[in-house]
């Protein structure tokens, strides 16, 4: 299944392994079989993806939520706040993914080894279990460029490393968090060229919230660059999508983003109009590959999306049967 679920190429095929992968979790998965009881859903009755149950991600947080009776590998967790319970993802194939982050890198961005990857990432690093730093700590390695590296504190050294890459003309992936990269930028003005500078998210409470849009703004002047790039993951999946700029999102062949109606959580939108995403994330193939997420979004008719926010509370309205 792992060759296939990688090989998709047709929304058709997309639709058959997913159907496929939805029958193995409800068998195998007794958190999701007992989610998809509660709401009456059988696989015989389901024949599109839009019937799929989607279970809410909160799941991960008070379930072990697994598909396969194989010893766990790795577990990965949320970085949540103080007080609060964080997700883990137990995951008995790390293969599948190291095998996903690689070719949704690749399907992107082209071969890794064109780029020196340089990481600032302090809040991951801080803590166990993050699986953005074992995807960027597994890139950095497969750069194969002595440069590459993760930079915590030492924004300093950062700075002088990109001022001398830029010089060389080297390929440059710049992968950080929010507020990391405003501070960058506040000791150290950039004209950056062949350089991609990605951000992964928020100021995790270290820095007052932006709009993306004036984050963004104030990012491209800082580096000298015309896009800032974006990534979409989460400990609960061994997907992402990617943003090339402007916050529109693409994914990779085996995951899709849907929505759903706010006030009726088993009732997917129509293209453009915003919703909570839904994620399929086909990699999920021993935990859950059908997820409701917590972010607020929207899916374009070329299924690119969008993520406008979040739900106020973490409240899944209507589909939060067993969380607690």
């Amino acid at each position: 299944m792992q060759e296939t679920i990688f090989n998709i190429k047709s929304e058709a095929q997309f639709t058959k392994i997913a159907l496929a992968v939805f029958k193995h979790q409800f068998k195998n998965n007794k958190v999701y079989r007992s989610f998809c009881d509660l709401l009456f859903v059988h696989p015989s009755s389901v024949s599109n993806i839009e019937e799929i149950p989607f279970l809410p991600i909160q799941f991960f947080k008070s379930r072990n939520v697994l598909s396969s009776l194989d010893e766990i590998q790795e577990t990965f967790t949320s970085s949540g706040t103080t007080g609060t319970r964080t997700s883990k993802h137990l995951v008995t194939d790390i293969n599948l993914y190291k095998e996903s982050y690689l070719k949704g890198f690749t399907h992107f961005y082209g071969n890794i080894e064109e780029y020196t990857v340089l990481a600032l990432l302090p809040n991951y690093l801080e803590r166990q279990g993050s699986s953005l730093v074992f995807m960027v700590a597994d890139l950095i390695k497969k750069s194969k460029k002595a440069e590459s590296g993760f930079y915590l504190d030492n924004i300093e050294e950062l700075a002088n490393k990109l001022l001398e890459l830029n010089r060389n003309g080297q390929k440059i992936l710049l992968i950080g968090v929010s507020f990391a990269l405003l501070d960058l930028i506040e000791m150290q003005q950039f004209n950056l060229k062949n350089t991609i500078v990605m951000e992964t998210g928020g100021m995790k409470g270290r820095r007052k919230e932006l709009v993306r849009e004036e984050l963004h703004t104030i990012l491209q002047n800082g580096f000298g660059v015309t896009k800032i790039h974006s990534e979409y993951g989460m400990t609960e999946l061994l997907s992402q999508g990617y943003s090339k700029g402007n916050g529109i999102f693409e994914t990779p062949p085996w995951m899709k983003i849907l929505t759903r109606d706010t006030e009726d959580a088993l009732s997917i939108n129509a293209s453009g109009k915003n919703g909570g995403i839904n994620v399929i994330d086909l990699a999920n193939y021993n935990s859950c590959s059908f997820i409701a997420t917590q972010d607020l979004g929207k899916v374009h008719k070329n299924g690119t999306f969008e993520i406008i926010g979040r739900f106020d509370n973490s409240d899944i309205r209507g589909c939060n049967l067993m969380v607690l």
